[in-house]
This record gives structure tokens, C-alpha cells and sequence, in this order.
């Protein structure tokens, strides 16, 4: 490929600091019960660590990228091939700031009542 980068993105939540998530966004099949033992391990081990740690970690063959932007989690699991973790990170912070655009300083309740217009400024950064 010329000079394109390939991201091999699996999954982006969005998880308030109570271990809430408010959007999920998967690109393979998973079933709800996969899903959540997912979602669940991957919030506690990112809510856990602390901000002086690093936001890049390993999770079952999948490298996951996450940060906080004030009181929501933006998590992000791609495949171990990819190698870009700060690809990744600026994937997230291009991500927000297209939210914040968007919802003009976007927040939690944005998320929430706007779910569809969430999802689908998601779906346009990750299939783009």
C-alpha cells in the first residue's frame, strides 16, 4: 500500500469514570455476553491505572489504547499486528475533536442523547 496506514481497529468505547459505557462500537461480531466480559475487564484495567502509567496496554492478542478526556474514557482495541500505538492515540484525539466540533464541547449527556449521531461520526472515522 502506498503509504497508507491500515488500522486494524476491533472496537472504541466510551466509558464514563464510573465504569459505564455510553458507546459501543464493534467492527467483528461478538456476542452480548462476550461483549460485556470484554467491556468489563477492559474498563476495570484501564480505571485502575493511574495517569502517571501508560495508556497503551495488552488485553487477550489485542493491543488497547485509551485516554481520558475530561470525564469520559475513550478505549480503543485493535489487532497485536498493529504497531502504531500513538496512531492509535491520535486516532482518539482526532475522534474527540471532531465530537467536540460537532456538539460544540462535546460531554457525557451529549453521548447519550445523540447516540445515533455518535455512532455514526464513529463509523465514518473508522471505515475512512
Amino acid at each position: 500500500s502506498a503509504g497508507f496506514i491500515v488500522m486494524t481497529i476491533k472496537f472504541v468505547l466510551m466509558v464514563n469514570k464510573q465504569g459505564q459505557t455510553r458507546l459501543a462500537e464493534y467492527v467483528d461480531f461478538l456476542s452480548i455476553e462476550e461483549r460485556t466480559t470484554l467491556e468489563a475487564e477492559i474498563i476495570r484495567k484501564c480505571l485502575s491505572r493511574n495517569e502517571n502509567q501508560c495508556s497503551f496496554m495488552e488485553y487477550r492478542g489485542m493491543k488497547i489504547v485509551y485516554r481520558r478526556y475530561a470525564s469520559l474514557y475513550f478505549i480503543v482495541g485493535a489487532d497485536t499486528e498493529e504497531d502504531n500505538e500513538l496512531g492509535l492515540l491520535e486516532f482518539i484525539h482526532c475522534l474527540v475533536e471532531t465530537l467536540d466540533k460537532y456538539f460544540q464541547n462535546v460531554c457525557e449527556l451529549d453521548i447519550m442523547f445523540n447516540l445515533d449521531k455518535a455512532h455514526f461520526i464513529l463509523n465514518e472515522m473508522v471505515m475512512n
